[in-house]
């Protein structure tokens, strides 16, 4: 269906975390599929490399404030800057009082969000959420899309984030990498907390098995992984050690974007990176410990969902409640080994 014209001038104040950030991208989409109109995204520094990879995003404008920070004087003084922008709809994703003050003050005459945490008097298109009929985050965030009294949209778009080649070639020459074997990403950090991260010796034991194969290993992650990155490396066999790139806390979101899209298939924690290989079509092994995957599920035609079934999963903790951790240490190295081969050998 051709898109309708329209005026419609429209800021999406996005969501902190890169993970929700890429599903934003199928709320951009959804608006571009009905209309002409530009969206401009209001976001922190750190997601805006996505939004540059994002098609359908004509204009991003910097969240200067620290995630968690309320300013609400700050807050008051960007959205009166944004008066003379033309909006005129906003759509507020993060479900926070602070995160709807900025639209307000900015006067934009229609402001959509979920209702949430005492923000009614800030939005006058706030709406009353159906978990049932919206289970995950990207349908939430799709459906702000419509009219309220519109069905849920049956196909919500995929997140498809877009990387030219020539862009990743000079990244992979930057880092010194090369493909001459295939590459699997291992994204094995999670800033959520140690209740998502699969033990560093089952990561080691998998690219131990995988590396006597003829695969590759390329270690994404921020600053904040490199612990966790270095426990992983101790535990590699000596000898499979050439084969391992640790990426962890070295490039920007940026360049690990364009390096994700020339990998074979990526291994990952529930976590940003995982959603960014997702939408890069990229094969992916993702695990689960104290999260569920019914909520925030990669969207990838290709993927693998590892999670183990005992009575206290999903806890959604940041911690173990128990200190045992057995979501994640039952999950065994050979799972996500098979998962790999099973992914790669159908799509061959």
């Amino acid at each position: 269906m051709t898109p309708a014209a329209t005026n419609e001038n429209i800021l999406v104040i996005g969501p902190s975390w890169v993970g929700d950030m890429v599903m934003a991208q199928s709320l951009f989409i959804a608006l571009k599929q009905q209309s002409h109109c530009k969206i401009t995204v209001m976001a922190p520094d750190w997601t805006r490399p996505l939004l540059d990879r994002m098609p359908e995003v004509d204009a991003s404008i910097p969240a200067e404030l620290e995630h968690g920070e309320l300013k609400l004087r700050k807050r008051r003084q960007m959205g009166r800057a944004l008066r003379g922008e033309g909006f005129n709809q906003a759509i507020v994703l993060p479900n926070s009082f602070k995160s709807a003050l900025i639209p307000f003050h900015a006067g934009i005459p229609k402001r959509t969000g979920w209702l949430g945490e005492w923000r009614r008097p800030l939005l006058n298109d706030c709406r009353r959420l159906d978990a049932d009929a919206f289970p995950r985050m990207v349908d939430r965030f799709a459906a702000l899309a419509y009219p309220e009294a519109s069905a849920p949209p049956q196909d919500v778009p995929a997140p498809r984030l877009a990387v030219r080649a020539e862009s990743a070639r000079a990244v992979m020459s930057e880092f010194q990498l090369n493909d001459s074997r295939p590459v699997l990403a291992i994204c094995a950090g999670a800033e959520f907390g140690e209740a998502k991260q699969w033990p560093a010796q089952h990561y080691a034991e998998l690219v131990n098995d995988l590396a006597g194969k003829g695969w590759q290993f390329w270690f994404f992650g921020s600053v904040n992984d490199q612990l966790v990155t270095e426990s992983i490396l101790a535990d590699v066999d000596p000898d499979f050690l050439q084969y391992c790139e640790n990426l962890a806390g070295a490039t920007s979101l940026a360049q690990a974007i364009d390096l994700m899209s020339c990998v074979t298939a990526v291994v990952s924690n529930d976590s940003g990176l995982m959603h960014v290989a997702a939408a890069l079509q990229k094969p992916v092994v993702g695990i689960y410990g104290s999260t569920s995957p019914d909520f925030t599920p990669p969207l990838a035609d290709r993927v693998k969902l590892l999670a183990t079934d005992i009575e206290c999963r999903p806890c959604f903790k940041r911690q173990c409640p128990f200190g045992h951790l057995r979501c994640l240490t039952e999950l065994k190295p050979v799972l996500a080994t098979e998962a790999v081969e099973q992914l790669t050998s159908s799509s061959s």
